[in-house]
């Protein structure tokens, strides 16, 4: 396995886990406040974090030899961030506890696999194409917040497309560091502390209101905001992912560590886009070391806990979010063009992608479900129209 590194899997797995903790680490933050935690319990939080992202990827890649990464469930995150107010936080760990259970029990049954192959091919292109889209657009409004730095890696991208291909976003991101570290970009280094933190177990409590007001909600926004999304996206990049085997095995890292503060963990999407896209490796086949490299940082980042989040705090926020649109750009193209590919499906494709976009949410379910309801629903109201006319072409025949 070792002798199939490359260069691109290291950056791909590095860029990984930059944009999973930057993009979301805020909110677990406002999360940890809500429950009133101690410090000591908010840095195990973040240790059962890291470590049950890193442990899960690093079993399902490797076991099933395609580039799965798990993450945590950042809409649970804003759930919880307004939901745990007033909540003992031994009661917040027994709904956690309980989600995980239903997690386990959902990924054992395999339903929701099942319902994941009744969605069009056309309508997963458009859904992975809609929660990528805000990311690949970060790209090109960052030029507000530091025009040069943006600049240079826009440069430093096409540079590499025209003359090394294979190692283009390794050097974008390596432009990007060192033009922020001259020019001082980077927050203050001397806050850094890398002590290791140690878990805190806390024993749950278990309160039938809590359950049901937290602990349900947050298995209602995993599965549709975060799994379903998930599971598209690998199938989006050609893969066929084992749906209930890596519930089972989210559903257990979440049992196991939500004593610690593991509270969710689930597929992940756009994370999992640039270990899936060609920017990691043009072989498919080897495309999960990307994976299996981001599954040992996040053990590595986890086990410093908040003292080494700060390092991705201090990260400029043009860098991360130019990083991460160029290095999902190859996967936006590709998942549009499969999208709009079949001029039968096309609307249902167009408002799969547009209500995706738009953010919209509803009962605390946000918008990557509805873009598929939509989508579904258009899907299959439009494809009554061309049954009759399918019908009659046959009818000529026949006499």
């Amino acid at each position: 396995m070792l002798n199939s590194l490359k260069l691109s899997h290291l950056a791909a797995g590095a860029i990984v886990v930059l944009v999973g903790y930057t993009s979301s680490v805020a909110i677990i933050f406002q999360a940890i406040e809500a429950v009133g935690a101690t410090q000591a319990q908010a840095n195990s939080w973040l240790v059962a974090l890291g470590l049950g992202m890193g442990l899960t990827t690093l079993a399902l890649s490797l076991w099933f030899r395609m580039p799965i990464l798990t993450a945590w469930s950042t809409p649970g995150a804003a759930l919880l961030a307004v939901g745990l107010k007033g909540v003992p936080i031994d009661q917040a760990i027994g709904a956690f506890v309980f989600c995980g259970a239903l997690l386990t029990l959902t990924g054992l049954t395999g339903w929701f696999q099942r319902l994941s192959r009744l969605i069009p091919d056309t309508l997963a292109n458009a859904l992975l194409a809609g929660i990528l889209f805000q990311f690949g657009l970060s790209a090109f409004t960052a030029l507000n917040d530091d025009t040069a730095l943006v600049t240079l890696m826009g440069a430093s991208f096409l540079a590499g497309r025209l003359w090394f291909p294979r190692y283009t976003i390794p050097v974008v991101l390596l432009a990007g560091c060192l033009w922020a570290g001259f020019s001082g970009s980077f927050g203050n280094l001397e806050q850094l502390d890398f002590s290791l933190t140690p878990p805190e177990f806390i024993t749950p409590s278990f309160s039938i209101p809590v359950l049901i007001g937290v602990g349900l909600p947050l298995y209602i926004v995993t599965m549709c905001s975060q799994n379903m999304p998930g599971v598209v996206t690998l199938r989006a990049a050609g893969y066929q992912p084992p749906v209930s085997a890596s519930l089972t095995v989210t559903g257990i890292a979440t049992l196991l560590l939500a004593p610690f503060g593991g509270y969710a963990f689930n597929l992940a999407a756009i994370t999992a886009a640039i270990c899936a896209g060609p920017e990691a490796d043009d072989d498919p086949k080897t495309r999960y070391l990307a994976s299996v490299v981001a599954g040992v940082l996040y053990c590595l980042v986890g086990l410093g806990g908040a003292t080494v989040i700060s390092l991705f705090l201090i990260a400029p926020k043009a860098l991360v979010a130019t990083i991460a649109g160029l290095a999902l750009l190859s996967t936006i193209g590709n998942s549009l063009s499969q999208a709009l590919s079949d001029s039968q499906n096309r609307e249902a494709a167009l408002i799969t992608f547009m209500t995706t976009v738009s953010g919209i949410s509803f009962f605390g379910i946000g918008a990557a479900f509805w873009a598929l309801v939509l989508g579904l629903i258009t899907h299959q109201i439009l494809n009554l129209r061309t049954r009759p006319l399918k019908h009659s072409a046959t009818t000529p025949q026949a006499r």
